[in-house]
């Protein structure tokens, strides 16, 4: 963990709403693996008083990038920042994506701004396996491929792609993906609970990436717990995920 005073170098909206910020820092560079995450102080003054939690969207050379929409005061005055203005930065925190086990086949699925982290690890997968990504969302406006290839699209209200969410189309298609296959997955949690009831019938190893409120970003506060899967106690979102494998904890 390192904090630092970088700059930015870019921030432009994708679309409605929805940012991708990128700084420079050769040491966050050099340090962060996929499925990681930044702690963001977004303003020179205590108002929001707490930083604010970011996956790591993408790493090119010593740019990092942070994909992110706009739903509060912190991610509103994060959206009006400028190239070249300072940001204060920790990380990079948490543990990422096992990408490097053993599996012939990855197929990732996003939901909503669940895609973010994936096109730092679609970098990182080797070459040799071939990648299948579903990405839902709840209409044409807010999908989100940046990043993304051999996407197929779903949306609840059938505005783009299969109508219905993204685990369904997943059902659908699983048939025509051979290999062994390992799924990374990022997304609201009733998504990721669905995911995994189904995944763990068919028997598919799954790595979910897990969203929600985190304070201080490295265990201290205890303030994310989500139950293991045996009722045995709790692990901290910040500390021990965000990213898990989906038969450690209660989704």
């Amino acid at each position: 963990m390192h904090i630092e005073q970088t700059k930015i170098v870019s921030i432009k909206e994708v679309q409605s709403h929805t940012f991708l910020l990128s700084i420079q820092s050769e040491y966050f560079a050099g340090t962060t693996n996929p499925g990681q995450f930044f702690n963001i102080k977004v303003s020179d003054n205590n108002f929001p008083l707490l930083r604010r939690p970011f996956s790591v969207c993408d790493v090119d050379g010593d740019i990092i990038s942070f994909l992110f929409d706009v739903h509060g005061e912190g991610t509103k005055i994060l959206s009006k920042k400028k190239p070249g203005d300072d940001l204060d930065v920790f990380g990079p925190l948490g543990n990422g994506f096992n990408y490097s086990s053993d599996f012939q086949t990855a197929i990732i699925v996003a939901g909503g701004l669940g895609v973010a982290p994936f096109p730092f690890l679609l970098k990182k997968i080797p070459a040799d396996k071939p990648v299948f990504s579903f990405v839902g969302a709840r209409n044409s406006n807010q999908l989100i491929t940046y990043g993304i290839k051999n996407t197929k699209l779903s949306t609840d209200d059938g505005s783009a792609g299969f109508r219905g969410n993204v685990v369904q189309l997943l059902k659908n298609e699983i048939h025509n993906i051979n290999g062994v296959k390992k799924i990374f997955a990022c997304g609201p949690n009733v998504m990721l609970r669905s995911l995994v009831e189904w995944t763990t019938s068919i028997g598919i190893e799954t790595e979910i990436s897990v969203e929600c409120a985190m304070a201080c970003g490295f265990g201290i506060c205890q303030g994310c717990p989500t139950e293991k899967s045996d009722k045995s106690g709790y692990l901290l979102v910040c500390k021990d995920g965000p990213v898990f494998n989906s038969q450690e904890i209660v989704i």
